[in-house]
């Protein structure tokens, strides 16, 4: 008799190369796959915030973003402009039998990674989408603050 091992998927951790094909699909790597097909909704919100790193949310933590600006009222402008942002570059996706979720047209046009090589990160909930290009500049801004963002952090208990 076979036994299920019934223990939660742990979030991956690292940077993960991938591609966005010709058809704006990114294929998520094996650890992703395995994490995101644990999830009671197989479903997507693929967007971008910043206009520069595309991020795919599972449909119940958008959910949670659309309520925190539902009751941003100290902040409306700030999350009147964030859901504007979020519904004009984003769309809903799910994932197929080869683990690719749908970027859409426009969102991968702006964030340059059609066609192109891409770099996923699992953080705060979603998947980050980074071009080789804001992966790069990325990198060079942490290498840049490292030293005083590595004291900051281990005051802070960082091990």
């Amino acid at each position: 008799m076979e036994t299920r091992d019934n223990s939660p998927v742990r979030p991956p951790l690292g940077t993960y190369s991938s591609r966005c094909d010709e058809k704006g699909r990114v294929r998520l790597p094996k650890e992703f796959e395995d994490f995101v097909r644990t999830f009671p909704e197989q479903e997507f919100f693929v967007t971008t915030l910043d206009g520069a790193i595309g991020r795919i949310y599972p449909i119940a933590v958008w959910r949670e973003n659309l309520r925190l600006f539902d009751e941003a009222e100290q902040d409306q402008q700030a999350a009147d402009d964030l859901a504007y942002m979020a519904d004009y570059w984003g769309s809903v996706s799910g994932i197929d039998a080869q683990a690719r979720v749908l970027v859409p047209p426009k969102l991968r046009r702006e964030l340059g990674i059609e066609n192109q090589p891409v770099h996923l990160r699992y953080y705060r909930g979603g998947i980050d989408i980074y071009s080789e290009a804001v992966s790069e500049r990325r990198l060079a801004e942490a290498s840049s603050r490292l030293a005083e963002n590595l004291a900051i952090m281990r005051k802070r208990g960082l091990k």
